[in-house]
């Protein structure tokens, strides 16, 4: 390729943190009006390579072209020059409109005031683009995490961006949702826009990207046309040695098994109705459907987060009333919020104090708590999930997602419950803590806990559940076992064709 064909060029970029190297002498180039794939494991450097390109991280060593000129990056300056980062973790103001936060810092103004009308417009010009219905002025507190998402590129696509970088856009989107963002990725190709696209879902990778780079443990392993390499040696060139199949074998659950959680006529508001199922000792159910479909929010009604209009819930044969998470936590259910980083974790806190954050009272001793006790378990549970962190102790957010989720899970799992609902339990995870995720979900129901999943990756419902419950507009639309899951007849089910 020729030297002025490209947009960036990095040369021998390096970065450490208290001595830990995360990026060694990275050099890489990207094309003009190109999809550039960026892959590799939890901590192979990707984020710092991001951060340092959008400069809110300084490099130690290392120099950037862009457009053939040199490019010192500092947050301004990678604006002023149109590169735009879609974070994997939203960086959205709740309380603010769709409309305000796609312009915020950016308004609109005539006559020396804000032009209302003009940014309204505007925004609903972007949201159709994205062929979404939601409008310009609904808060962004009441959007699903899928909904955000679609805010946050809409917010991409109203600045003037040449080079566009994707952390993990996909992880909650439901297929006919991905299909929608890969047409405005090629069309944003088409008008010159050059992406890069950091995703852990390698087929996706294959299918969207014209190229693709590798990082291993904060090194270059290959920048390669996306044509030269298929999904099975992106794995492995990411983990360094060829990657068995990351799905545990499914295991039947037997009918007279004890049913742990029985649901019955289940309504809350108009997000849920009529819900009815049963969940027996062992059993890994799956919950597919579209967005907005109610599966998190039948999740949080069965957590007592949101309050039931109507119907009755059984745990272990008995009645319930679920009006508050402590009281779910004391009934035996355990819920992995879908959002990590708003309600899974404490991003200040270190595994220790995160991991007792349910289950405090049990490390109480004269109202004091016994830190020795709690670093004791931490360190079982570091050890268990081979979480890789500098010390117990250390603030949470600076571990890789795939570290933090399994820390979520620990917090969890510490309250003893007999019941765990996982919501979106990899997202933003590489392959390999995937792997490791499905195969504890897998042990917990051999070892008799019953497990709901929810996951918009229906690979992962396919290869991980013995049976999945499809919803549809807050009900039910059916159940599928053994060889009818498949993504045709989850698909049927999703959209109203069965």
């Amino acid at each position: 390729m020729e030297q002025n064909s490209f947009l960036l060029q990095i040369s021998g970029l390096s970065k450490s943190y208290s001595g830990v190297t995360v990026l060694k002498d990275v050099s890489l180039c990207f094309g003009k009006a190109s999809i550039h794939g960026l892959i590799g494991e939890n901590g192979a450097g990707k984020s710092t390579l991001i951060k340092c390109l959008n400069g809110i991280t300084r490099p130690d060593r290392g120099t950037f072209l862009f457009d053939g000129q040199p490019y010192h990056p500092s947050v301004r300056r990678a604006l002023s020059l149109g590169i735009v980062t879609i974070p994997q973790e939203f960086n959205l103001a709740s309380s603010l409109s769709i409309r305000d936060n796609i312009f915020l810092g950016c308004e609109l103004r005539r006559a020396g005031f804000l032009d209302h009308g003009a940014m309204r417009r505007r925004c609903n010009e972007l949201l159709e683009s994205l062929q979404c219905d939601l409008c310009a002025d609904t808060e962004v507190s009441s959007l699903s995490i899928a909904q955000k998402q679609l805010v946050e590129i809409a917010r991409a696509l109203n600045r003037d961006c040449r080079l566009l970088i994707m952390d993990e856009p996909t992880t909650v989107l439901n297929p006919p949702e991905v299909n929608n963002l890969f047409r405005i990725m090629r069309g944003m190709r088409e008008r010159g826009i050059s992406m890069i696209y950091v995703s852990h879902k390698l087929g996706e990778v294959k299918e969207i990207c014209d190229n693709v780079t590798v990082l291993r443990d904060g090194e270059l392993i290959c920048q390669t046309p996306i044509s030269e390499v298929d999904v099975k040696e992106m794995a492995n060139r990411m983990v360094g040695r060829e990657l068995k199949g990351i799905f545990p074998e499914k295991r039947k659950v037997s009918a007279d098994a004890e049913i742990l959680l029985d649901v019955d006529q289940l309504s809350q508001s108009d997000r849920v109705k009529d819900v009815s199922f049963t969940l027996r000792k062992g059993e890994i159910l799956g919950l597919a459907g579209l967005g907005g479909a109610g599966r998190t929010e039948l999740a949080e009604t069965l957590y007592g987060v949101r309050r039931k209009k109507s119907g009755r819930i059984f745990v272990a044969g008995k009645e319930v009333r679920l009006n508050s998470p402590s009281q779910a936590v004391r009934c035996g259910i355990a819920y992995l919020s879908e959002d990590r980083q708003k309600s899974g974790i404490i991003q200040d806190f270190g595994l220790d104090m995160n991991i007792s954050l349910i289950s405090l009272l049990k490390y109480c001793r004269c109202g004091f708590i016994n830190k020795s006790v709690e670093l004791k378990q931490a360190g079982m549970y570091r050890e268990r999930f081979r979480i890789k962190s500098p010390s117990l102790t250390s603030p949470i957010r600076e571990l890789s997602g795939g570290n933090q989720q399994k820390g979520a899970i620990a917090k969890s799992l510490d309250a003893e419950p007999r019941i765990f609902i996982f919501d979106e339990p990899t997202r933003g995870i590489d392959i390999q803590s995937r792997g490791e995720i499905y195969q504890f979900i897998h042990s917990l129901a051999s070892e008799g806990m019953a497990c709901i999943v929810i996951s918009s990756d229906l690979e992962e419902l396919i290869g991980l559940c013995p049976k999945v419950a499809v919803m549809r507009e807050g009900s039910f639309a059916g159940f599928l076992e053994d060889e009818h899951i498949n993504e045709k007849e989850i698909m049927y089910l999703a959209t109203g064709v069965k």
